[in-house]
């Protein structure tokens, strides 16, 4: 494996030994070390400064269920700190099989001309761009594959990217061809356009499974995760409804964020969750599916195609539950083919539904639209597309919108948007929010599943803190937060499926170790950057507005979020 660097403004690549402290690194953790040794921490995010780092996780490239992700970093213009986001899809299988173990693009063109970098076992090419500037990702999408053909991936910006608003992102390919993994959060996208890059397609034509020290004890550690993931009963959940069963959870919970997070239930929650996705799609033709892998060789299928009611054709692949409580309760909206609609605008933009969607939420305290106005939403989301002054603030997310309209109740943490748990129902959640690096992010550490009671403030630190550690650590293997359903019956395969990968020997503790080895390079980066206690809060309105129906709000103690990582 290779560190592959491309110079943006020399237009000349090349290809490195694995430096020895980077070795037993990989996705997360080793986008985080990169940083670390490599990025001024007071750069410009869109500055010629930063870089923008594709880093497969340790597990990558080896048809793993639920193990061949993508990590996509560098210093978020929303957050201002340090940023990885990941996704499913194409992207990690092929570079870890172009023997890439990280791939930096640096610097900034001089001369601003859009180009398409593509890369295959030969080198690095660039070409300009042309007619697909301005295009939504689905048509560009199509473009490059009749250009590349039909076996490459791609990782590509939207029009939001391309005038670097702080909620774009970068679209991945799907097991299908389609752009819907995004590594949505953090204004990734935007760091791409600011280095002019509009596409990377990767060919690992000729390429090779990264190699195996021990074969046979890695395809038995192989049989043994896969047996307990198969054998898990959320994994079987998870096929049949997908994320969106969290809908009916989170809002039993009274943590589902409701009308711009002014409450906790939605009346209409039944008609927004995962049961009526469920029959919906079954009802549809036969191009809606109720299960689907978004990379190849998935065992757990939480996926989802949902088409139109009247011709058939795909509207969204897939509708998340993040979306449909950010575009759909947050808003007052429960249809769900209103939201699917809103999601599939924001995708082709290349846009956070996340942070759109709380944009979309404080633009309805300002007046600007109705709760529960589907059409109005659309129509805002056109404004982005358009480009107009209004479009270009919703566009920035939540909290420029915030601070434009003059609206307290902005739902963000280091200005990214809150995730679909509201921290004033599920606390433990609510202090990922606070003390994680990367911002609001439920991916970061969730724990709604914690053996806890969520509306007290009592042990949520302690709970808090495992997520963080355990996420940080699945997103360093290049693993779906999903795959935990199988490491969780069978916690040994991680190391002995590393072990056997790499001819090491560690221990049973790995996923922690690799965890706490990327938090810490994390805050090192951020407190760098200018970082400071003050910035691990949630807003200070939901330490005072009770959230009903169980009028809580934010309590743990402000001593503990500060030595959570103690």
């Amino acid at each position: 494996m290779n560190i592959w660097r491309i110079n943006t403004r020399t237009k000349q690549h090349s290809i490195l030994d694995v430096p020895d402290a980077w070795k037993f690194l990989g996705g997360r953790g080793l986008l985080a070390k990169i940083m670390v040794d490599e990025v001024p921490p007071t750069c410009d995010p869109l500055g010629p400064n930063n870089k923008l780092i594709f880093a497969p996780g340790l597990l990558v490239g080896h048809r793993l269920s639920s193990l061949d992700r993508i990590s996509i970093g560098g210093k978020s213009p929303l957050t201002r700190g340090i940023k990885e986001a990941n996704a499913g899809g194409r992207t990690g299988f092929h570079l870890s099989h172009l023997g890439i173990k990280a791939l930096i693009i640096e610097d900034q063109p001089k001369e601003f001309i859009w180009q398409i970098i593509s890369i295959n076992k030969e080198g690095v090419q660039f070409k300009e761009a042309g007619e697909l500037v301005g295009q939504g990702v689905y048509t560009a999408a199509a473009s490059l594959i009749e250009m590349y053909g039909e076996d490459v991936a791609i990782a590509m910006i939207g029009p939001s990217g391309e005038i670097k608003l702080r909620a774009a992102g970068i679209q991945n390919l799907d097991q299908d061809k389609t752009p819907s993994r995004i590594a949505a959060r953090g204004g990734l996208g935007a760091v791409m356009g600011s280095k002019g890059i509009k596409a990377i397609v990767i060919d690992a034509e000729g390429g090779k499974q990264p190699p195996i020290f021990a074969p046979a004890s890695f395809k038995e550690a192989r049989k043994r995760f896969t047996i307990a993931l198969v054998n898990h009963p959320q994994t079987t959940s998870y096929a049949d409804f997908g994320t969106a069963n969290m809908a009916n959870l989170c809002n039993g919970f009274a943590g589902l964020p409701t009308r711009n997070f002014s409450q906790g239930t939605f009346e209409e929650v039944e008609k927004i969750a995962g049961e009526q996705l469920r029959a919906m799609l079954l009802e549809r033709g036969e191009r809606a599916k109720t299960t689907h892998a978004c990379m190849a060789g998935c065992s757990i299928r939480c996926s989802n195609v949902v088409s139109d009611p009247g011709d058939d054709q795909v509207v969204v692949s897939p509708l998340e539950y993040e979306t449909i409580g950010l575009m759909g309760s947050n808003l007052g909206i429960d249809d769900l083919d209103v939201i699917a609609r809103l999601n599939r605008e924001v995708n082709d933009l290349g846009l956070d539904s996340i942070e759109i969607g709380a944009a979309l939420g404080i633009a309805c305290e300002a007046g600007l639209m109705s709760f529960g106005d589907g059409d109005r939403a659309l129509e805002l989301i056109r404004e982005i597309r358009t480009r107009t002054p209004l479009g270009r603030v919703l566009g920035n997310g939540a909290a420029i919108t915030g601070q434009v309209y003059g609206i307290e109740r902005v739902p963000v943490v280091k200005n990214q948007a809150i995730s679909a748990y509201d921290p004033r129902a599920i606390k433990g959640t609510g202090v990922t929010y606070a003390t994680s690096p990367q911002g609001a992010d439920h991916t970061s550490g969730l724990t709604i599943r914690a053996k806890i009671k969520h509306t007290q403030p009592e042990g949520q630190v302690q709970v808090s803190r495992d997520a963080q550690l355990k996420m940080a650590g699945y997103d360093s293997l290049g693993a779906c937060i999903f795959s935990s359903f199988g490491f969780a019956d069978a916690p040994e395969t991680i190391s002995d499926l590393v072990n056997a990968r790499y001819g090491t020997d560690f221990g049973i503790d790995l996923l922690k170790d690799l965890g706490r080895e990327a938090i810490n390079l994390e805050r090192e980066f951020n407190r760098k950057a200018g970082f400071t206690t003050a910035d691990d809060r949630v807003p200070e309105w939901m330490t005072r507005e009770a959230l009903p129906p169980h009028n809580t709000v934010f309590d743990v103690p402000e001593e503990e979020l500060d030595s959570i990582f103690d």
